[in-house]
């Protein structure tokens, strides 16, 4: 029986059907042309699992991958597939392509092939295509916050595998903020030791006065992140990492209180979600002190971008304190406010001169070096001014990138960020401006899960999926009509149950008519 032709998420450039269907059999070989070896050991590695098939390596073999240095057109992560009845060919002119054409061939096998145990008697066939597939967006990520709630490094490669099945690229993980400190530094081992670890967590959103009782802690090791480094890589996965500065630096601060703006001050790592006012203070100790953890993350995360965080950072403290009013008359500053911008420009000098490029969260880009990759999240007008100002932009809009934000209005949704519904169609119709005329850099888009309100494995898969495929759809295919998009996602449902993700809605909420909300509930 001929293989049902399947739904790939996201979309292919361009997709044709053939008639018939190639089959996967134990006499299937694979055989991996120069350059093309880890792309042939990811796909057995991947196909093993399920499938039971030895699939090995063949001068002979059916499952061709090649690399091709002449296929310009397909850029660095392009590739082409041609799926016939008696073989299977996958080119590139980049490994990268080849590991994203590795991808699209799982999803066009049967969602089953997804398993991580063997799964008898499912025929291992695939629609005869032809494909030729090349991204809109050379930036499509996804952050996960693990200051909030940590995450387990297994979880991190879950995530990554997740990603890649997507064809998404970046992995931004969030490892320090006001209620954890996450990134080992060997020269101040108390960041995380103390750092890491705090009594209890707020219940409910800013402003509750409920806390559990319930301490959390957690850190990673220098092995484990150089090993999920790794890990990524080999799946095509890039890992930028983020250690914020000036502010949402409580944790550091209740480490090492000597890095503030009060003398003999003692803090508690913090236990309130929201921005807390407490930040770095302004003297050549304190940026030396971020140049060290900045070295040690250079050192374990190759990621030509390092985030430095930058935004949501009071000012308070240094308009009531004599040495950074000081130190803000010295550098010929208007006022303390004008100090963020300073110490961002300090830090990310110094990242330039290490040859990476600084990133910070910011809304259109004012008071940065121009050197700085900006993440704009709070209005699509922002990235319109950042690419003005000559900035590369990553689009981070809140109100269709942010994972946090309730996924539909049914009251049986469990507690999310306060704020409007990010839905599935909002996700999918997140909207890039058009930059042609701009003095910068579009690099593409990424989504966000700040982990205040997930604080399991399965919190954090429902908030994820399936938006995060609507993203992925979105980024890498670009805009398209949101009937057909809808039913590739629901469609997608299948693969995601096969990779024991536990979803949130596929549907939009309809409320029962006639009905109240608690009778709804």
């Amino acid at each position: 029986m001929p293989a049902l032709r399947p739904s790939p998420v996201p979309l292919p450039t361009q997709l044709s059907w053939r008639p018939g269907h190639f089959t996967l059999t134990r006499d299937t070989a694979v055989r991996a042309c120069p350059g093309a070896e880890p792309a042939a050991a990811l796909l057995r590695t991947l196909l093993a699992p399920a499938t039971g098939l030895p699939l090995p390596l063949s001068p002979d073999g059916q499952l061709v991958l090649t690399l091709d240095p002449q296929l310009r057109g397909l850029g660095e992560e392009g590739y082409g597939l041609t799926v016939g009845p008696d073989a299977l060919l996958l080119r590139a002119a980049r490994l990268t392509g080849l590991l994203r054409g590795v991808q699209t061939i799982r999803q066009l096998l049967p969602p089953e092939a997804l398993c991580d145990l063997p799964r008898q008697g499912t025929p291992w066939q695939l629609p005869c295509a032809e494909i030729t597939d090349v991204p809109r967006n050379a930036w499509r990520g996804f952050m996960l916050d693990v200051a909030r709630h940590f995450q387990p490094v297994a979880r991190l490669r879950r995530y990554v595998d997740l990603l890649a099945l997507h064809r998404l690229n970046v992995l931004h993980l969030h490892l320090t903020d006001d209620q954890g400190w996450r990134m080992p530094v060997a020269a101040y081992p108390r960041l995380t030791e103390v750092g890491g670890r705090r009594p209890e967590s707020m219940v409910g959103p800013d402003g509750s006065t409920v806390r559990d009782g319930v301490p959390h802690q957690g850190a990673y090791t220098r092995a484990e992140l150089s090993d999920l480094v790794s890990y990524a890589a080999a799946r095509g996965v890039t890992v930028v990492p983020e250690v914020e500065m000036p502010g949402h630096t409580r944790a550091a601060l209740a480490a090492h209180p000597e890095l503030g703006n009060v003398p003999g001050r003692s803090l508690d790592v913090w236990t309130d979600w929201g921005v807390c006012d407490t930040v770095l203070a302004v003297d050549e100790p304190v940026l030396d002190f971020c140049r060290t953890v900045l070295d040690e993350v250079m050192d374990v995360f190759p990621s030509p971008h390092i985030h430095i965080g930058g935004d949501e950072c009071p000012t308070t403290e240094w308009a009531a304190s004599p040495a950074a009013r000081a130190r803000a008359a010295a550098e010929g500053l208007p006022d303390t406010d004008a100090l963020r911008g300073w110490f961002l420009g300090r830090i990310g000098a110094h990242l330039v001169e290490r040859g990476r490029i600084p990133t910070a969260w910011a809304e259109s880009g004012e008071g940065l070096p121009p050197e700085f990759t900006v993440m704009a999240w709070r209005d699509p007008e922002h990235t319109r001014l950042a690419l003005k100002r000559g900035h590369a932009v990553v689009s981070c809009d809140h109100r269709a990138a942010y994972l946090d934000y309730a996924q539909s209005a049914d009251p049986g949704e469990p507690q999310a960020q306060p704020g409007a519904v990010v839905d599935l169609r909002a996700v999918h119709g997140h909207e890039l401006p058009d930059d042609t005329e701009s003095a910068g850099e579009l690099l593409g888009m990424q989504a966000q899960l700040w982990t205040e309100f997930a604080p399991t494995a399965d919190h954090v898969d429902r908030l994820v999926f399936p938006r995060l495929c609507a993203l992925a759809d979105r980024a890498w295919y670009g805009p398209a009509p949101w009937p057909g998009a809808h039913g590739r996602l629901r469609a997608h449902a299948a693969r995601l149950a096969a990779l024991g993700v536990r979803h949130g809605p596929l549907d939009p909420y309809v409320p029962l008519p006639h009905r109240s909300e608690k009778e709804q509930a």
